[in-house]
């Protein structure tokens, strides 16, 4: 009769501490790109309108979350090319 051989055992990872997963920093790019976007909705909530007139009486509106979301939107890129991208060590 024959047997099959199993592959050997491997060892269990070990599992990280608490305080080693506060140096994660894809956690902490999160929590900023989170952070980036709730600050945009509260402004499309609770924020003002950016008004300008001009010399000929012409004037314009808009929501200044249009602003606040143009530059979250390249913080975005920034922060998740730098938090996401690939490790070496």
């Amino acid at each position: 009769m024959t047997t099959i051989s199993h592959e050997p055992q491997a060892v269990a990872p070990q599992t990280r501490h608490w305080s080693e997963q506060l140096k994660v920093r894809e956690m902490w790019a999160s929590l900023a790109i989170v952070a980036m976007w709730m600050a945009v909705a509260i402004t499309a909530i609770w924020g003002s309108n950016i008004m300008t007139h001009s010399a000929g009486g012409d004037s314009t509106n808009f929501p200044s979350a249009l602003l606040v979301a143009f530059f979250a939107f390249f913080a975005t890129w920034v922060v998740a090319r730098y938090g996401f991208r690939e490790r070496k060590d």
